[in-house]
């Protein structure tokens, strides 16, 4: 069965009593197609509308470039879209994905494509100290959501919240924020991705359970988890992409072979024997 075919049996029977026994969803939820080549299959169709995704992957594993392709895709279709940039100036955020043939300047220029400097955001807040306090939070969450509602945002990326977590003095307070977050975006109709920087993908700490974020805290409350890491084959790095949950969706489990070509992300199946190294 292909991927077509599990996106249809979402809201089609496939047989009788097939529905009772299997518990097929009785409507199709609506999709923001990624039109990241491969990942929409993945999905079954695409992240059901409103969701908060955490892009957890390592240093160079295609974090930044996917979610670009995903806001900058979104533009293309006429969707406001905003990137809030933690980690490196806006500029040159701007000049190091103009390599892409899926970027175009003009979005930018018209409006459809947004991008922030986490930094000003900050200034602009007063948030000049080191740590936060949930007052301070509570400041932030309130600006981006009145970013969002101002320009209608329907597509949004935090590259990286792990840098803006770390302002957060303890886990409690980073529950809060990133459950306060994606319940207030998800109530504008926007779809989000929050970038995170994992030194290693889906490694126990300590407490016999694999971890696929910075804190170990934002894996239960947000929607879907997607991870990137390197697979290490005789001696070359091969990046990989493996959605490890998405609620609201049917999806694929498998790992999935990424490559930054310059028309931007390509996902492929990856055998088993590229896996087991």
């Amino acid at each position: 069965m292909g991927a077509s075919d599990g996106i249809e049996l979402l809201g089609k029977p496939r047989g009788p009593g097939s529905d009772t026994m299997l518990g097929t969803p009785q409507y199709k939820r609506d999709r923001c197609v990624t039109g990241v080549h491969g990942l929409d299959e993945i999905l079954r169709g695409g992240i059901p509308y409103g969701s908060t995704l955490l892009v957890g992957g390592t240093c160079g594993s295609g974090k930044t470039t996917l979610a670009m392709e995903f806001v900058v895709n979104g533009a293309a279709m006429g969707e406001a879209t905003a990137y809030f940039a933690a980690t490196e100036p806006s500029v040159k955020l701007l000049e190091n994905v103009r390599q892409f043939s899926f970027f175009d300047m003009d979005m930018v220029d018209k409006g459809l494509l947004n991008v922030f400097d986490m930094d000003v955001t900050y200034s602009w807040l007063g948030l000049t100290k080191a740590t936060f306090t949930m007052d301070d939070v509570n400041a932030l969450v309130k600006a981006i959501t009145d970013i969002v509602n101002t320009i209608g945002v329907t597509r949004l990326v935090i590259d990286s919240v792990t840098t803006l977590c770390y302002k957060i003095p303890n886990d409690q307070l980073i529950r809060d924020f990133l459950f306060t977050l994606g319940k207030t975006l998800a109530t504008q109709g926007c779809t989000t991705m929050l970038i995170a920087e994992i030194t290693s993908v889906g490694m126990s700490h300590g407490g016999g359970r694999s971890l696929w974020s910075s804190f170990g805290v934002e894996e239960a409350i947000l929607d879907g988890i997607m991870v990137l890491g390197d697979i290490d084959r005789r001696g070359h790095l091969l990046r990989y992409l493996q959605v490890i949950k998405m609620r609201g969706t049917d999806h694929s489990r498998a790992k999935y072979a990424l490559e930054l070509t310059p028309n931007g992300v390509m996902l492929t199946p990856m055998l088993k024997w590229g896996v087991d190294v």
